[in-house]
């Protein structure tokens, strides 16, 4: 079993049966979503899909805070040693590294990622996501920010994921609408749905996904901010 914890918006914190802990996209303080109270305690390897301010703005802080590993495109890791990150760990769509003894392949996302800094917008690579093969061999997708796209019936063909992590708040990913067809080509077992209810225009809700999917084996399951849950 690994703990699961949002911490708002598209932010998740996993806690593995090694006690080791993984941060995806953080977003801290200035999140909307964010438990209130909620601090870290303990981080061991970060990993970022893309250079949006609402997925890296406290990676840096806490790599450094925690001495955890960063993982992201070479351009978001590049970013980050500039700003006094000495554990990145890049790598690039269809590539796989070994991250506290688990496996992480970086898929493709149909996104933008440039990097705001100091007033001026910087190349960030190109958007991402992440599938993760636990040391139990089942395995997860982290689809980041993305529109829905064909391959992600190659994700399903190539990883089988039981649990997937979906953006359904619309207007800067997509909606319930593109994430119902999501669930029908990755056939995960479960999925949590993420980027949603932070701003008013994130209008998808998750229980409009589960509406479209219920004549499919596959559970929406929506976590509350702060509150761990096991898988």
């Amino acid at each position: 079993m690994i703990g699961i914890t949002w911490l708002g918006h598209s932010t998740f914190e996993l806690r593995l049966e090694s006690g080791e802990v993984l941060l995806f996209d953080p977003w801290l303080e200035g999140n909307p979503a964010h438990p209130a109270g909620y601090a870290l305690s303990r981080v061991d390897a970060v990993l970022v899909t893309h250079g949006h301010f609402d997925h890296i703005a406290h990676a840096a802080s806490v790599a450094k805070q925690f001495g955890a590993a960063v993982v992201g495109n070479y351009e978001v890791c590049q970013y980050l040693s500039s700003k006094g990150v000495t554990t990145t760990s890049p790598m690039n769509k269809g590539g796989s590294q070994v991250v506290c003894g688990v496996r992480v392949s970086m898929t493709h996302a149909l996104h933008s990622s440039g990097i705001e800094d100091d007033g001026k917008l910087l190349y960030g690579g190109e958007a991402a996501g992440f599938v993760l093969e636990l040391p139990d061999r089942r395995t997860l997708y982290f689809a980041g920010d993305t529109d829905v796209f064909g391959d992600m019936a190659l994700i399903h063909d190539l990883y089988r994921p039981e649990l997937a992590f979906l953006p359904i708040g619309d207007l800067f990913t997509m909606g319930p609408r593109q994430a119902e067809l999501a669930c029908r080509m990755l056939k995960p077992r479960k999925v949590i749905p993420m980027h949603y209810g932070t701003f008013p225009p994130l209008i998808g809700r998750p229980e409009q996904l589960a509406d479209r999917i219920k004549d499919m084996d596959c559970e929406v399951w929506p976590l509350e901010a702060g509150k761990p849950v096991q898988w």
